[in-house]
């Protein structure tokens, strides 16, 4: 179908979806998770298309995901034990059918025999009990390598389909571009003495193309790195402290408290924006279990990754929320007007 960023989509009913999945409710690999089926019948404008996406637990690179689509929903975490990570939900395009420019499904709905799969199976499916009575939970993250296939960062064919689908701009991707030229000369540049100059002239022109993204913090490996608390909750209004401000709190290794200061939190300092959630619990996608942090890390309304800055998952649709420690941002006044990026 091809569809491309802002198509209006309508979500197929629930029998011709339940039609396309497996006894283990997926299609080609792919789960359809319980909390999908409110959205049937439902229309929606395309966030991404999800030609791609990024194995962050296993691999740390690109891999393809033929027919992938994105809108605008994010999991709710209600089957997975209150998971708040809220990461968006991976759509195949046969779950979904095109919106004309008057409003009309293109396609009609098919008689069907009896599906394989029922909406029990898709419910069943989403956790186990392991022999040491621990629940493990099953969703699309914890299942994207059997749903995906490794891509190569030099298969130029991806950021084709980023641009032409309008997953990314010209702008950003001629900036993630020059990063990813510069990264590779400095780290090929470094035992001759080339990356002091590369890193000059980078911050010299920075006004082109932002910060160098990923300085490292001032603490030495292995030292307390401060902290703060504000007590943030949702709807409260924050800056994002300036990406100097934030170097200070940081080890040389780019953490704080074990979280790290990614790179794709950079273009979001200065920034003001609205507190989504305090998320305290989320389902660890290698071990499958849901883990229950110590201290709160906030998520910011339409703060996430754009992969500009991530040479191995350029430009990876996945828009997987940033998480922030509370000394890396500052309350303001809640008439503040809140930035988008």
């Amino acid at each position: 179908m091809k569809m491309r960023v802002g198509d209006w989509v309508e979500v197929r009913s629930k029998e011709e979806i339940l039609r396309t999945l497996d006894k283990k409710g997926r299609m080609e690999g792919l789960p359809f998770m319980p909390q999908m089926f409110q959205y049937c019948g439902q229309r929606f404008q395309v966030f991404k298309r999800a030609h791609k996406t990024c194995d962050w637990v296993y691999t740390v690179k690109s891999r393809w995901l033929p027919n992938g689509i994105h809108l605008n929903l994010r999991c709710d975490g209600e089957a997975y034990g209150g998971c708040q990570a809220a990461c968006l939900l991976y759509w195949k395009e046969a779950w979904l059918k095109r919106v004309d420019e008057n409003g009309k499904s293109v396609e009609k709905a098919s008689v069907l025999d009896k599906a394989p799969c029922t909406e029990e199976d898709v419910i069943s499916g989403t956790c186990i009990t392991n022999g040491e009575n621990e629940v493990l939970y099953t969703c699309q993250g914890t299942e994207l390598p059997d749903f995906t296939k490794p891509i190569s960062r030099w298969n130029l064919k991806q950021y084709w389909e980023d641009y032409s689908s309008g997953n990314v701009t010209l702008g950003p991707m001629m900036k993630g571009f020059i990063y990813a030229g510069y990264w590779y000369l400095e780290n090929k540049g470094a035992g001759i003495g080339l990356d002091r100059p590369l890193r000059w002239f980078y911050n010299a022109f920075q006004f082109l193309w932002g910060p160098y993204p990923r300085s490292k913090g001032k603490i030495p490996h292995g030292q307390l790195t401060p902290t703060c608390s504000l007590d943030l909750q949702p709807g409260e209004m924050v800056r994002v402290k300036s990406f100097n401000s934030i170097l200070a709190t940081l080890d040389t290794k780019g953490y704080n408290r074990g979280l790290l200061f990614d790179a794709e939190m950079v273009p979001y300092c200065g920034g003001i924006y609205p507190v989504k959630t305090r998320i305290i619990k989320f389902v660890d996608e290698k071990t499958r279990k849901l883990v229950t942090m110590k201290n709160a890390c906030i998520i910011l309304e339409t703060v996430w990754c754009q992969s500009r800055y991530s040479e191995c998952r350029m430009f990876c649709p996945r828009a997987i929320y940033s998480w922030w420690h509370e000394i890396w941002l500052e309350r303001v006044s809640k008439s503040a007007n809140p930035e988008s990026i």
